[in-house]
This record gives C-alpha cells, sequence and structure tokens, in this order.
C-alpha cells in the first residue's frame, strides 16, 4: 500500500499522531522553500471556512435543530498584533476527532506526488501557481505559521476538540471546553512566525481579502484587535446571482480561483441564465492550465450544484466526462431542496439541465475557436486530449466535437490543423482522410510508411494522443471521407499523381530474386511475421513494418495487448524492392542464405526500432550490427 493509501487508524485515547508521508514531504517544502507570494494562505483558509458554512446549511435541510445555527453565516478574520497571532473563525459544521485526523493529517486529493515533485524541480520559482492549481489548502498556512491551533466543534456534538501542531513531522489533538470552542465551527488560530509581520497590519489583511476572496457566497468580517468592533468586508452575495454587466472580469478571476483552488486566469468564462421549463444560473470557467489530476481514473466532477442559493452536491455530474476539466456553478430554481443527493442525481430535471449545458458549452467553444484562435490554441493544448474522448463516447455531438478538433499533419507538423482544412486539401483521387497513430509526434513524422504520401504530397493526421487510436475506429469518416491507417494494409494512393520532380515508386513487379527473398525471409522470421511483401509505400527507407488489411492498426494492437484486453497480432513486412541493401541482400540470399540470414533480421529489427519498438532479441541484434561494422571496417583498412 502506497503512502497515499494509509489511513489513520482512530484512537479515541491517543493524542498525538503522525502525519501522513506526502504531508510530512510537504510542510518541509512549506516551511523551508516555498515563500513566493504567501498571501494565498488565506485565500485558503477562508475558502474552506466557506465550504465548512455550505456544508452546514445542506445539513440543517434535513436536521431541523441545525437550522438556527446555519441562519447567520459569516467568516471572521481577527488580528491580535502583541500576540501576533491571526485567526480565521467560522461558524459552519465544524469537525469531530475523526474529521480532524482525516483532514489536517492527510491528502486526499490525487496528484500528490505530481504535486510535490514539480514544486520541489520549481521552487519559488512558480510556487504561488503551483499551490493554486493543486489546491493544498489548510497546509499552506505553514509558510506564515510556527505553530497552528485549530479548535473545532462538530454541528450537533457537545465534544470540542483542540488540534495542534508546529508543522514538523507530527500533531496533538486534545479535548476542549465546549466554551472554549464555536458553537457549532472551526477556530483556526496561527501564531505567526517571524518573516510574517505583514500579516498582522489590518489593511494587508483586507486588501488581500478584497483581492482573492471577494467572490466568496458568504460574509466576511475583520476585527483589526482584540476587542474591537468587526468590520464587513464583503457581504458574500453569490456571484452568479448578479447581473452580468455589473460584475468586472477581476470578479470572474478571483470567483473562478476559489472555486477551482487554482491560481491561474479563466481562458474562457461563460455566465446565463436559463428560463423556460426549468430555470437556473450557469457560471462555467475552461481554465487556463491543466490540473494535475485531469487523467487520474479517480477524478470527480468539479461542478458545484446549487438550489436556490442552498449547496446541494459539489461532485454531481452534469457535464460529460470529455468536458471535466470545466469548472462548474448551476444554482436551480426548481429543483427540491429537501431530498437527498443521490435523488437530485436522479431527478429528471436534470437531465434536461445536463443536455443543455453541455450543448451551450460545447457553442462557447465554438465561438472561441471563430473568434480568438489564440486563446482556443492553448484551450486545446491542454484540454484537446480529453475533448477527443467526445469523438469515441458521446456520437451524438461528434460533429460538433470534429469542428473543435485541431490536428498536427505531415504538412501541418505545428498544429491547428482543422479536419475541414484536411478535405479542402485532398489531392486528386484521394478518397481517404489518412493518419498515423503513436506516442511521439516527431517519431510519427519521420515514419518510414509515410513516404509514399510524403512524396505525392498527400497529409496525415500525426496523432499521438492515447485516445486517438479508439476514436478513429468508431468515428465513420468525415465529410464522407473515411479515416484510414498509413501503418495498415496495402497503401491505396497508386492513383494519386506524383507531383513532378517527386521520388518514383518503385516498380509494380518485383525481379524474381528480390520475390525469391520475400519468400525466403517469411520463411525464416516465420512466427513473427504475418507475411513479407514488396512495399509501395516507401521511398527511401529499406523496410517497414504495417499492420495487415483486416484489425487493427499497429498502435491499437499494441495499446489493447498492454491493457490485456487484446492479443498483438503478427504485422507484415515491407521491403523497398530497389533499395541498394535489397536488391543486394537478395542477390547475396540467392547464392548462400545461410550467411544472409542475418540481414533478413536485421532488416526486421531495423524496422522494429523505425516504429518505436526494441529489437526482438537486443543480444541477437548487437551481435549482427557488431558483425556488420567489423565487416564494413575490414574492406575499408
Amino acid at each position: 500500500m502506497s503512502d497515499h493509501d494509509q489511513t489513520t487508524t482512530i484512537d479515541a485515547s491517543q493524542s498525538d499522531y503522525g502525519f501522513q508521508a506526502d504531508v510530512a514531504r510537504l510542510l518541509e517544502l512549506m516551511t523551508h522553500s516555498v515563500y513566493s507570494e504567501r498571501d494565498i494562505f488565506l485565500r485558503e483558509l477562508v475558502s474552506n471556512a466557506a465550504d465548512a458554512i455550505e456544508k452546514l446549511r445542506h445539513d440543517a435541510l434535513s436536521n431541523e435543530t441545525l437550522a438556527a445555527k446555519a441562519a447567520a453565516p459569516l467568516v471572521t478574520i481577527a488580528i491580535d498584533k502583541d500576540a501576533r497571532r491571526l485567526t480565521v473563525a467560522d461558524n459552519g459544521v465544524g469537525m469531530s476527532r475523526e474529521d480532524l485526523v482525516a483532514a489536517l493529517g492527510t491528502i486526499a486529493s490525487s496528484g500528490t506526488r505530481a504535486f510535490l515533485d514539480d514544486l520541489e524541480k520549481k521552487g519559488d520559482e512558480k510556487s504561488a501557481s503551483l499551490i493554486g492549481r493543486f489546491g493544498i489548502g489548510f497546509y499552506s498556512a505553514f509558510m506564515v505559521a510556527d505553530k497552528i491551533e485549530v479548535a473545532t466543534r462538530r454541528a450537533g456534538s457537545d465534544e470540542a476538540f483542540l488540534w495542534t501542531s508546529e508543522g514538523k513531522g507530527s500533531f496533538q489533538i486534545a479535548p476542549l471546553s465546549p466554551d472554549a470552542a464555536p458553537d457549532p465551527g472551526t477556530r483556526v488560530t496561527l501564531h505567526l512566525n517571524a518573516e510574517s509581520d505583514e500579516f498582522l497590519e489590518p489593511a494587508r489583511i483586507e486588501a488581500i481579502l478584497r483581492e482573492h476572496s471577494g467572490a466568496i457566497a458568504i460574509p466576511i468580517d475583520l476585527v483589526d484587535a482584540p476587542g474591537g468592533e468587526p468590520r464587513r468586508l464583503t457581504d458574500g452575495t453569490a456571484l452568479w446571482t448578479r447581473s452580468k454587466s455589473e460584475i468586472a472580469e477581476k470578479d470572474y478571476e478571483d470567483f473562478y480561483q476559489q472555486l477551482s483552488g487554482q491560481f491561474d486566469a479563466p481562458a474562457l468564462t461563460v455566465h446565463w441564465r436559463a428560463e423556460g421549463r426549468t430555470e437556473y444560473t450557469v457560471l462555467a470557467f475552461v481554465p487556463g492550465s491543466r490540473p494535475y489530476d485531469l487523467f487520474d481514473p479517480a477524478r470527480k466532477s468539479r461542478t458545484k450544484l446549487y438550489v436556490r442559493r442552498v449547496l446541494i452536491s459539489r461532485e454531481i455530474d452534469l457535464l460529460p466526462p470529455w468536458l471535466r476539466f470545466v469548472r462548474l456553478v448551476v444554482d436551480s430554481a426548481d429543483l427540491p431542496l429537501n431530498v437527498s443527493r443521490e435523488m437530485v442525481q436522479n431527478n429528471p430535471l436534470l437531465g434536461a439541465m445536463r443536455k443543455a449545458i453541455a450543448s451551450r458549452i460545447v457553442k462557447e467553444l465554438g465561438d472561441l475557436a471563430a473568434n480568438d484562435a489564440e486563446t482556443f490554441a492553448a484551450v486545446w493544448k491542454n484540454f484537446g486530449a480529453v475533448i477527443k474522448e467526445g469523438l469515441h463516447d458521446d456520437p451524438q455531438r461528434r460533429d460538433e466535437i470534429f469542428a473543435l478538433a485541431r490536428f498536427s499533419s505531415l504538412l501541418h507538423p505545428d498544429g491547428g490543423l482543422t479536419l475541414k482544412d484536411y478535405v479542402a486539401g485532398l489531392k486528386p483521387n484521394q478518397t481517404a482522410i489518412y493518419y498515423i497513430a503513436g506516442d511521439d509526434k516527431k517519431r510519427l513524422a519521420a515514419s518510414p510508411q509515410l513516404e509514399a504520401f510524403r512524396a505525392k504530397g498527400v497529409d496525415v493526421l500525426l496523432l499521438d494522443d492515447a485516445v486517438d487510436s479508439f476514436w478513429v475506429t468508431s468515428a465513420l469518416g468525415f465529410d464522407g471521407k473515411p479515416f484510414k491507417s498509413a501503418t495498415q494494409g496495402k497503401a491505396d494512393i497508386d492513383a494519386i499523381p506524383t507531383p513532378e520532380g517527386a521520388a518514383e515508386p518503385p516498380p509494380a513487379e518485383a525481379s524474381s530474386e528480390v520475390a525469391l527473398l520475400t519468400a525466403m525471409m517469411k520463411e525464416t522470421l516465420g512466427e513473427h511475421v504475418d507475411d513479407v511483401r514488396v512495399s509501395t509505400r516507401l521511398r527511401e527507407s529499406a523496410a517497414c513494418l504495417v499492420a495487415p488489411d483486416h484489425g487493427f492498426d499497429l498502435q491499437l494492437a499494441r495499446m489493447l495487448a498492454d491493457s490485456g484486453k487484446g492479443l498483438l497480432g503478427k504485422p507484415v513486412l515491407e521491403i523497398n524492392p530497389v533499395h541498394d541493401v535489397v536488391v543486394a541482400l537478395a542477390s547475396k540470399a540467392k547464392t548462400d542464405r545461410t550467411s544472409a540470414e542475418d540481414g533478413f533480421w536485421l532488416l526486421f529489427d531495423t524496422a522494429r526500432i523505425a516504429d518505436g519498438e526494441a529489437p526482438l532479441d537486443a543480444g541477437a541484434f548487437a551481435k549482427r550490427v557488431t558483425a556488420l561494422l567489423a565487416e564494413t571496417v575490414c574492406k575499408t583498412v
């Protein structure tokens, strides 16, 4: 079991606990190396406080005894300059002993190690951006505090607890007198370190709160000194309830950062109100950077669902998986408040909302592509691999996704090619959209299988995302043109004219010596190839591998074999009948087959290497190459 998977057993008599290994590593970074833009700690603590208040509001819907406690939500920031203390308090749901251990002793978010590795590597250079993207929340407070105390009482409980830590590998939990704890709620007290005097200044705290937390849908008060009167800094009006004309771009950006836990600016903001059969308000953001856990199978939706401004769920599925990168807030006027989250998830009104919201976001992405190509290019770079999942999983929207899709190709290696542009550039007699799939765009562009396509000026899509191998098989085609792998079957581009001055194709019929060579090679390579045949696709290379006419192309076959869902079929070895090496090998095989067989294996292994595979037998390959080098050197001496 990995450190990330470990859990701490709760013992009521235990007071000292060790941090999870990833937390200890993170705290070491927080306290010793990350000091750039440290003010983000306050944004994270206020965000946690607001979440706790929203949770209490939800619990109060099904528990009348909590209704009065949830009636006046408030986050209070208090400064005690003489004692060097900064306090963030809320009257939210609070925590039990178990909650404290789980929430403040472990990191539950996926992507932990990726974040830590990146943070260690980049250090101060982009620390605030990295912290925000990962959303480490509470632990960021150790950038400014030598010691942190958390006093808390769970709503509906008579027990209160005090969590204490100096961020040095362990924390303590002790019972706390109810009179000294919120009722209910949480009070986080930071004992500021010597480098953090700025956070004892009311003007500085007010500026941070207005900059980073002004869009929080909970009122925030500031108390400048012990015994002082609280000052209301924000009124807690939900941003999405306001008219778009009243909202500045900076307000949207602040809210996006609170919602997403990221520190970048959104690439696209969409805010609208739907009226008619169902009424709801939507505020959606396309992030400006890629989250660490975008491809984590356990990653959950980042959609918050409110019903008349009461948070019902923060992980509801209102978008198809291929739009999972979108950060979304939906506030419905029609859904019932007094039902479980599971019942809300299955409410028939949500079906209509899901369809309409996804369609609107796809339309907005299309408008962005049409009106701001540079911004859309950045969105596609970050999320194109996810969007293309919809080509396989969401056939009803396939045409809309095709309109968004951008590709690199043999003739457009820098990307940005649309399928519409590809079809507009078809060569005479070209009947298909050709592609080659793999995991390295540069290697794909240099593949020997593309030599004939390059010679004839036929473009080939370079597909280097894992999902590409699947959608091209399920999508029938585009604009009446089927998708065809350039690495499967015989190259059917003979009818496409060769431009003047380009390399001519090899003869349709090989010489008798080459024909004999293909038969010998097939017999020698035996179980490792489906066939050996003369190629019409090669121009410069001596040999290449292709998939048989029927079945999967080479990349998809490898992926299925690696995942245990299929067998890696035998490839076809194609040889260039006019290549000097092939001609010489054919002549040698006719008179001395035994010595020529080393050449058979070298051709096969070099074809595997060109295709991104290792030689079939690395040791034997090395011996054959060494013998060839020795023979060549001896001839030149």
